[in-house]
């Protein structure tokens, strides 16, 4: 699991964005992303792939284009 965070108290921006992976019921993987506003419950949204290592390199890309809007590990 990745969870990211970006905090920035001039504009009131305070958010998080997890990424997670968790087999589903015929073989494949969901990539789980979670985010909103640092306290909230949040969006979640689902992405489905055929293998562990295709949802790890989309996870590792999602983590990598957050890192560049801002966002830190937590």
């Amino acid at each position: 699991m990745i969870e990211l965070r970006r905090v920035d108290p001039s504009p009131n921006m305070h958010r998080f964005y997890r990424l997670d992976t968790q087999p589903d019921l015929f073989g494949g993987v969901f990539l789980m992303k979670q985010w909103r506003r640092i306290g909230a419950c949040g969006r979640i949204t689902a992405e489905c792939f055929d293998s562990l290592d295709y949802a790890t390199v989309a996870m590792q890309r999602h983590a990598e284009k957050k890192t560049r809007r801002g966002y830190r590990e937590a």
